[in-house]
């Protein structure tokens, strides 16, 4: 029986590989042989997104700034995004309401009191949870430029809980697809 089973596993062995090897044998008459092999590969949508910094840091308020209820300018992250094809660069907050707020004072700030655009003297856009597009190409591009712009909103209201003491911070994401 054992006998058996080696022969037999032998013979499974043999015809495999004769049979790999003759898929791959050339015969001619004439001195020469050729076959064909076919090289294939599938390229997708590729994208590259290089951010220029992971976190902003916006200033401060003054005292002056929340008596007047002033909106404060920052040049948040550069871009440089890279695609095989049509893409689109989407922004939006990764907080659904309200700021991430560290402190003993109970800060509550709303996240729409953070604007954004993409140029600095542009048209602002209050940022929200869900995405908007920053920027798009309907082409490929090796290289195409693009830049944050926030602007912070302020209450002129010192007992209001957006201007509490602590550290507020804001999750912003951006994602860039190749639809």
């Amino acid at each position: 029986m054992r006998a058996t089973r080696f022969l037999l596993a032998a013979m499974v062995l043999g015809t495999a590989i004769g049979a790999s090897q003759a898929n791959a044998q050339c015969s001619g008459n004439a001195g020469t042989c050729n076959t064909s092999n076919t090289a294939s590969v599938t390229v997708g949508a590729l994208v590259k997104l290089d951010m220029s910094a992971t976190t902003t840091t916006l200033t401060n308020p003054t005292a002056d700034d929340v008596a007047a209820g002033n909106v404060l300018a920052n040049d948040g992250p550069s871009f440089t995004v890279k695609a095989n094809r049509s893409w689109t660069l989407k922004i939006r907050s990764q907080n659904a309401a309200n700021w991430t707020y560290v402190g003993s004072f109970s800060g509550v700030k709303p996240i729409s009191d953070l604007a954004w655009s993409t140029a600095n003297n542009g048209t602002f856009a209050a940022i929200t949870g869900s995405d908007a597009t920053f920027a798009s190409s309907g082409s490929s591009t090796n290289g195409t430029a693009a830049q944050a712009f926030f602007k912070t909103s302020w209450t002129n209201d010192f007992t209001s809980a957006s201007n509490a003491p602590g550290t507020y911070s804001l999750p912003i994401v951006f994602t860039l697809t190749a639809p």
